[in-house]
Formats: structure tokens, C-alpha cells, sequence
């Protein structure tokens, strides 16, 4: 294999992991250039598809970068664009060159037009708005041209400001109404007019003041990674720059776990506040840190003096609760009641539950079948023996197999994707042995990635529940069950359509002698996978055996509406044997479609997504209330058709696994989780039709299997 692709060898196994790619080494006193020096590499040696950094690439990153900056074109002017359309068709020699003068233009010249922003919103909202008056404000930002001065700028922001209030009025506004009208009538003076004018402006100000808290809070390097992200987005949706602290929530997100006290945090106007504890972390055992609690200040078990926290970003502040097992941190709380508390928490690796698959027995006339959930294909870099998707997957099957479940639905909706070979490993437990995916990187032979492991971990009737969030890994294993014929594809026209492979790189192990801190990691694409009969999954998705309609069938969501697709091809199938089964899936299919068809629930559902469709495509609003207040009345009379939606009720019942009923003895949190997944479970028409076909395919294989042992006797 050529040297510039032997970095390549573990992304044949895992999606997405740190690997070694080559033994150069970057030294350069400038971060900036260095990055870009490390970034162009990488992407010009390793991605499956190189780009000519040229005069198109240029402007292509120019739109881009000044676009994720300023989409609503509330900051920068004309004039701005303009003096930097110089640059328009130099960013290509910039990138060559490593230099950074026009990120340098842009961002002090941005910092400077949010300062003024600032200024003028909060001007602005000194003043009443009359909702008499009739206007319109057009949120089509696309095609909206910059502002040329300083007055239409300031225009632009107030109609922005009074579309916000004019909601938060008529919600004011509607909730007094509704409050006289109550059962509970309560003496309370009734608000004016001007005085719930007042109190939206209040609430608009208040909700733009937590945002420019956010922007204000953001560092130079922050923005440099927006523009990395311009340039390197140029070669395909999927290669991303990921700064230290994004590379940490990225490997939190694929493993599922992390190290520190297990709570959720948010940056609020007054402070850093705790929102969720996390069920089972070491803050739920200790049982002392509050949802509302602020922190004040943070102390490690081996200082003296506790770092004050308040005011600081909120990344900043979580680096220092954050810490490794078994050490010790004293969090200075302000309480919920006010009272000022100091409490230690042992810290613990913290397992996001949310992550991992979990299952349920249901029950439909007499006959049990088994649902299991997978959020996505988790795995740990730094073990794969550790806790992993396909791991959980099979212990989940063994245990429902344990209850005497006759089907299995693998539910993959909104499933993004993640380890490659957790795909492989679970694609296993349903045959025999044989090819799963096939891999290919540029310039080189194919790889078929195969499960050789002979034993069936479950072969009864199964069903893949996708939709068009289901991608990547999630389309390799549902391909591949549609390819063995195995099981029955449920969901929507196609999947997402993410037919490629990403390698994660640390930039720090190409840096020599590396004193200017954390350089991050590039995420980058290096292989495509396509399914086992040669086709990739690619723009095109997997298309359901069965498809019935969803809230996003009408929304453009797919790898196809991305800017910068890798293109759909096809290469020579694998060589695989369709399984050997009794199911008879022609039939079962043909009748799943026909009470598709028939299904009332599936059509007030298609008919809501149009709606939905017509609802986010509009960008004409009136700021006028009486309009307005029109507008949202025929909006709420539309919107009792689709009421039905949350009332529809199957006749399915759920029932946690044995093992887990005992947790919940001990897990309240836990309870009420699977209880709310239950109530869902119960509620949702995609989950019934997936019973009903289990149950189809049962039957048949009864009925073949009769006559087949009729004519062996």
C-alpha cells in the first residue's frame, strides 16, 4: 500500500478515530499559519477527494465564511463587502501562503460592527412599537442585500426586534385573556396595553442580551475556526475542524461517557447555572447539587484558593469542574434558596444514558415481540472492548430472546451514524458470516469488511425502522439486511445519504516541540463505503421496502441538499448468498403497504408535514397585530386538524426487561425516562406497523415451514 494511505488502516475499522498519519513534523511560532499548514496537508495527502485550491475554491470559501458570520447580514455593510471583495479570488494564494489577512480584516472589522449592533438594539428597544402600523418584515435572508448605511442598518435591526416582541405580546396578551376566562378567577389588576407592550420589549431584550453574552464570550480563536471550517468544508460536508474544546464533546458524543461530576451546565445572564443532573453520575449519588444551584466558585482538592467562575466563559469554567476519576472538586454554590454552600463531589467516569441502546418487550394479542432503540453506533477510542454498540446490542437481544420474544424492530430513526465497525460487529448477530460493507479509498482496491463469525445471534422475523435523519452507519446495516434479504426496511422515501468514512486527526502528534497550547483535530473524509451488491448508499440513501410519511418528508435534510456532496457511483458487488428463509417478504411487504395506504393516521401525518412545509418556506411576516393576530388565528384553526396526531393510541403494550425493573427500583430518573419512551412507543403509528409486520412474517414462516416439512414427510 502507498505511504501517504497507511494512516488509512484503522478507518477500515472504525468511522471515526484518531490515527497516526505520518511521521513530518509541523514548527512554526504563528498558530494561526501553523494550522493552516497542518490542515492543507492533511486534506491535500489524505482526503478521498483532493480539491485544486484555486480562484472557484476561493470564492467558494469567501460566501461561506461571510455567510456563517453574518447569515442574517445584520452586522456587516456594502461597504464592508465590498472593501473585502478584494480578497474574493486571493483566499486560494492566502491558503497557499498561510496567511491570514483576510480573516485578520474580517474579524476586527465583525467585532467592531457587533459593538455597534449592540449599541443600537438596546436604542432601539428604549422605545415603544406601535402594532398599528402596517409593515411587514421579510425574513428572506438569502436574498436580502447588505445595508448601505448606518440608517438602514438600524431599520433592519428594529424590524427584527419588533417581529421578536410581537410574538411575546401576543403571548402576554393571550395568557391574560386566558387567565380572566379560568375557572380560578383570581382578582388581579388587569395589565394595559402599553404596560404588555413594555413587557415583551423587556423580554425581547432580555433574550438578545443571553445571545450577545454568548458572542461577546467568544475568543479570536473561536472565529478562526469558523474560518477553517470555510475552507475545509470546501471539500465536502462531512471534514470538519474541530477546536480542543469541540473535539472533547465529539468524543463524549461517540462514546457515550466522560470524566467529571455528571451535570449539565448553561451560561446565564447571572451566572453559570446547573440545568440536568445526570441520572447515575457522581453528583446524583451525592445527592447535594441542585437543578438551579449557580456556581460560584470551583476548587481542586490539591489548591488552596477556589477559582472564581462567575462572569467567565462558560468552556472555561467547565474545564475546571470537569477532571479525572477519583479527584476530588469543591463547587461554591449559591443555592436555590440563596443560601451560599460549599460541597465536594468525588469525580467518575459519567455515562450519558440518552446514548446507549436500550430495548422493551411488547405485547399485541397474546404474542411478545422485542423493540430496541440505538441513538447511535457508540464506541471508545481508547478500547473497543469497553462498552460499545454492538456489544449492548447483543446483550439486549439475548435478554428479550430470554422473555420469548417472536420478532425484533431495530428502530434507527434519527440514528446519524458513528463507528464503522460496531456496524459490521451487529450486522453479524443477524447471519451467518459474509460481507457487510465494502470500502474504498482513492487509488486503491477495494476492502470488504465481513462479519466471519458463523454463529446467529437472532434469527427470527426483523424489521429496520429508518427515516432521513438514519445515516451512515445506520444505512450500512439497514443495506445490508435489505441486500441478505434478512429483514424488512420501514421508514421513509431514503435515508440520509451519507455513503462516506471520516478519520479523526490529532493535530497535536504533528506538531514539533509544540508550546502554543491545543491545536485540535481535523475530521476528515477518506474513504467511501457502498453497499454489498456494489451500489452506494451516497446522495441516494437506502430506499424503505415499506415507506411511509414523516414530519421531514417534505423538508430538504439529505446529504443531497449539503453543499459540496461527495457524487453517487458504483462499484462490483461482493459476493454474498441471499439467507435462506421461510419468510415469505413479497407478501408481507405487499400487505404492509396496502394498510399503509390505508392508514388514516399516515395521512393526517403527510398532510401535516405539507403544512409544516408551507410553514418554514414562508418569509413574510406582518408587524401589524391585528394582522398578525389574524395570521396566528388562522395558523391555530389550521393546526386543531393535526390535533388528532397526539391522541392516536395503539393497542401495543411496553414493558421494561427484567434487569432494568430492578434498576428502577433505585432510579427514579430512569422510571420516568423509559416510562415517557413507553408512552411514545404507544403513541407512534411507525412502531405498530413494524409489530404488524413482525407478526406477518411470523405467520408466513410458520405456514412455509409447515409445508416445507409436509413435503420432506
Amino acid at each position: 500500500m502507498k505511504g501517504k494511505y497507511k494512516f488509512l488502516l484503522l478507518a477500515l475499522l472504525i468511522a471515526f478515530a484518531s490515527c497516526s498519519f505520518t511521521s513530518k513534523k509541523f514548527e512554526d511560532p504563528d498558530k494561526d499559519k501553523l494550522l493552516i499548514q497542518l490542515i492543507t496537508y492533511l486534506l491535500d495527502q489524505g482526503h478521498f477527494e483532493p480539491k485544486d485550491i484555486n480562484d472557484d475554491f476561493s470564492e467558494d470559501v469567501f460566501e461561506k465564511y461571510l455567510n456563517n458570520v453574518d447569515q442574517f447580514k445584520r452586522f456587516f455593510y456594502a461597504s464592508d463587502i465590498e472593501e473585502f471583495e478584494a480578497y474574493k479570488l486571493k483566499i486560494d494564494d492566502q491558503i497557499k501562503a498561510y496567511d491570514v489577512s483576510f480573516f485578520n480584516l474580517t474579524h476586527q472589522r465583525l467585532l467592531q460592527r457587533i459593538a455597534e449592533a449592540k449599541t443600537m438594539y438596546i436604542e432601539i428597544l428604549e422605545k415603544p412599537f406601535d402594532f398599528s402600523k402596517k409593515e411587514e418584515y421579510v425574513a428572506d435572508y438569502e436574498n436580502l442585500t447588505y445595508a448601505t448605511n448606518k440608517r438602514e442598518m438600524k431599520e433592519r435591526w428594529r424590524q427584527q426586534l419588533k417581529f421578536s416582541t410581537i410574538a411575546n405580546y401576543d403571548e402576554i396578551l393571550s395568557q391574560q385573556d386566558a387567565e380572566a376566562d379560568s375557572a380560578d378567577k383570581a382578582i388581579k389588576k388587569k395589565k394595559s396595553l402599553k404596560e404588555i407592550e413594555a413587557e415583551a420589549r423587556l423580554a425581547t431584550k432580555e433574550s438578545i442580551d443571553v445571545l450577545y453574552d454568548y458572542i461577546e464570550d467568544r475568543r479570536r480563536n473561536d472565529w478562526f475556526s469558523v474560518y477553517i471550517n470555510a475552507i475545509v468544508e470546501g471539500f465536502d460536508p462531512h471534514t470538519f475542524y474541530f477546536a480542543p474544546e469541540d473535539k472533547e464533546r465529539f468524543d463524549r458524543d461517540i462514546s457515550g461517557k466522560f470524566e467529571g461530576i455528571g451535570a449539565r451546565l448553561q451560561k446565564k445572564v447571572d451566572g453559570i447555572m446547573v440545568n440536568e443532573i445526570i441520572s447515575g453520575g457522581p453528583a446524583w449519588r451525592a445527592d447535594e447539587l441542585e437543578v438551579g444551584d449557580q456556581i460560584l466558585k470551583v476548587k481542586q482538592e490539591d489548591e488552596e484558593e477556589a477559582v472564581n467562575v462567575v462572569g467567565m466563559r462558560l468552556d472555561d469554567a467547565i474545564k475546571f469542574i470537569k477532571g479525572p476519576k477519583g479527584t476530588v472538586v469543591t463547587l461554591t454554590l449559591k443555592k436555590v434558596d440563596g443560601t451560599v454552600k460549599d460541597i465536594s463531589i468525588t469525580r467518575d467516569v459519567v455515562e450519558l444514558e440518552e446514548t446507549y441502546a436500550k430495548s422493551s418487550i411488547v405485547e399485541k394479542e397474546g404474542k411478545t415481540f422485542g423493540i430496541i432503540n440505538l441513538p447511535k453506533f457508540y464506541i471508545s477510542f481508547e478500547d473497543y472492548n469497553e462498552r460499545n454498540a454492538a456489544s449492548d446490542i447483543k446483550r439486549e437481544i439475548l435478554r428479550l430472546k430470554e422473555e420469548g420474544v417472536e420478532g425484533l424492530v431495530m428502530d434507527l430513526r434519527n440514528n446519524g451514524g458513528g463507528s464503522l465497525q460496531t456496524v459490521v460487529d451487529i450486522a453479524g448477530l443477524f447471519i451467518e458470516d459474509g460481507p457487510v460493507v465494502q470500502v474504498k479509498t482513492t487509488g486503491e482496491a477495494k476492502e470488504v469488511l465481513s462479519d466471519k463469525d458463523k454463529s446467529i445471534v437472532w434469527d427470527g422475523p426483523l424489521v429496520i425502522l429508518v427515516n432521513e435523519l438514519s445515516a451512515s452507519a445506520s444505512e450500512i446495516l439497514a443495506a445490508a439486511m435489505q441486500d441478505y434479504k434478512r429483514g424488512i426496511v420501514i421508514g421513509s422515501k431514503q435515508t440520509y445519504g451519507k455513503g462516506t468514512v471520516q478519520t479523526v486527526m490529532d493535530l497535536n502528534r504533528m506538531v514539533k516541540n509544540n508550546t502554543k497550547g491545543d491545536m485540535g483535530a481535523l475530521k476528515f473524509t477518506t474513504q467511501k463505503f457502498y453497499r454489498i451488491n456494489g451500489g452506494s448508499t451516497q446522495l441516494e440513501g437506502v430506499k424503505s421496502d415499506v415507506v411511509v410519511p414523516d414530519r421531514y418528508s417534505y423538508i430538504n435534510i439529505g446529504e443531497k441538499d449539503q453543499d459540496n456532496p461527495l457524487a453517487w457511483d458504483k462499484i462490483d458487488a461482493a459476493d454474498y448468498e441471499v439467507w435462506g428463509n421461510y419468510f415469505d417478504y413479497d407478501t408481507t411487504i405487499s400487505k404492509s403497504k396496502a394498510r399503509m395506504a390505508a392508514n388514516e393516521q399516515l395521512k393526517l401525518i403527510d398532510a401535516n408535514a405539507q403544512w409544516v412545509k408551507k410553514i418554514r418556506d414562508r418569509e413574510s411576516y406582518s408587524l401589524n397585530y391585528d394582522a398578525y393576530k389574524k395570521e396566528m388565528e388562522i395558523n391555530e384553526e389550521e393546526a386543531k386538524r393535526f390535533a388528532k396526531l397526539s391522541e392516536y393510541q395503539t393497542d401495543l403494550t411496553f414493558t421494561s426487561l427484567p434487569y432494568e425493573m430492578k434498576l428502577m427500583d433505585k432510579d427514579s430518573v430512569l422510571k420516568e425516562k423509559r416510562n415517557r419512551w413507553h408512552k411514545a412507543l404507544a403513541k407512534d403509528v411507525y412502531v405498530e406497523e413494524a409489530i404488524n409486520v413482525l407478526h406477518d412474517l411470523k405467520m408466513t414462516y410458520a405456514i412455509k415451514n409447515k409445508v416445507a416439512n409436509s413435503v420432506k414427510n
